[in-house]
């Protein structure tokens, strides 16, 4: 007799097995090829900045699951393949060879050679050394590009509360309109007056461009969703409309999913920011960290895949909450690392907490629903 376990074990494997095959092929491949090129260090360097990666990035895939079950599998399957791309080689590689370029003023041949070469220097700075250096530019935009994003869903409506003390009040002030807007501009305001110093004009331009892009993205992609919501409640006006309409909803899912899928590449660059530049403590070798931050990565996009296909984020209800807290956290740590340096291990330890006390509430949550459903339920009730 098959029992429940086994039934929930042969529903579930293969989907792990669909989802996270590309993240071990790559892992095995990956590995071997690090300790074939750089031996037994190299493999254990990669091997640890793949760890790091997944560590500081695990809030990171739960709230993309928000976001990718909001796409269709086509554009799942874009974001786990030409998205991971984009990740690994975009903004793990040359994400921040632009951002040394344009921060120090070198041209595009000059930041390759001190890229290639760690030992290399340019006005007296290295190639990790120009990177540190460009950190309050990053900093802002991915702070203020992740305080966006927190304070949108603490102050948004929400179906559950998690700490029903602080967001039922924060649901009544967000109705203001864009207060989530004024926020980050003071906060940003205040940023480059405490902890900018010489840079503060650099930390403005980076904070407002990172509310621009963040305002830009996922405003096109609401306006396109909204659209589609439209378009999906007047499918039942007849036969002939209804099917020109259908050409046209498909059309308009196509363009909010792609602006969708835009929101979620910006995303993950503001997460990755601190991971790369951390990384150049543990190695000063540029494709070692690509190769180690990119493996990380494949997991992160594959589990965030996985949190949809299983709708995890359905039967967690905290997650979600959880997983905006750290990047609320994140996001003022990014601000804070203006000025003052904060280990990477703070930062992930912090979004693991998060994540681990809002799975802890979901599974109280859960078992105390089951105990009402079982009492309400007569017929469960006489089983017991």
């Amino acid at each position: 007799m098959t029992t429940p376990a086994r039934l929930d074990t042969e529903r579930y494997f293969p989907v792990f097995l669909r989802t996270f095959g590309w993240s071990l092929a790559t892992t095995i491949a990956g590995l071997v090829a690090a300790g074939l090129i750089w031996g037994a260090q190299g493999f254990g360097v990669v091997l640890i900045l793949a760890i790091l990666e997944i560590s500081l990035s695990f809030d990171n895939a739960v709230v993309n699951a928000t976001v990718l079950k909001r796409m269709n599998p086509f554009w799942q399957k874009i974001f786990l393949t030409v998205g991971v791309l984009i990740a690994v080689f975009g903004m793990r590689l040359l994400f921040p060879l632009l951002v040394v370029g344009l921060t120090a003023h070198i041209g595009p041949s000059t930041v390759i050679d001190l890229a290639l070469n760690s030992g290399h220097t340019y006005a007296g700075l290295t190639y990790a050394q120009h990177l540190e250096a460009a950190n309050p530019a990053i900093a802002a935009f991915g702070g203020i590009f992740l305080l966006m994003i927190f304070l949108d869903f603490i102050l948004g409506e929400k179906d559950f509360h998690w700490l029903r003390w602080l967001e039922k009040p924060l649901e009544r002030i967000g109705q203001l309109e864009a207060l989530s807007s004024v926020i980050a501009l003071v906060t940003l305001a205040l940023a480059s007056r405490f902890f900018a110093g010489v840079h503060a004009e650099t930390v403005l331009l980076a904070g407002l461009l990172g509310l621009a892009v963040y305002l830009g993205v996922n405003g096109l992609s609401g306006v396109f969703e909204s659209t589609l919501e439209e378009d999906e409640e007047s499918q039942d006006d007849g036969v002939e409309e209804a099917g020109a309409r259908g050409r046209s909803m498909v059309q308009v899912a196509g363009k909010a999913a792609f602006f969708l899928f835009l929101y979620l590449e910006v995303l993950d660059a503001s997460f990755s920011f601190d991971g790369v530049v951390g990384a150049f403590a543990i190695s000063s070798d540029i494709f070692q960290i690509t190769l180690g931050l990119g493996i990380g990565a494949m997991y992160i996009r594959s589990l965030t895949v996985f949190l949809v296909r299983k709708g995890t984020l359905d039967d967690y209800v905290y997650l979600e909450h959880g997983a905006h807290y750290a990047i609320g956290a994140l996001a003022a740590i990014l601000l804070i690392s203006i000025e003052h340096k904060i280990p990477e291990i703070v930062t992930g330890l912090i979004g693991v907490a998060f994540i681990g006390a809002a799975l802890g509430s979901s599974l109280v949550r859960n078992k105390r629903e089951a105990a009402l459903d079982s009492v309400e339920d007569p017929v469960v009730s006489g089983q017991r």
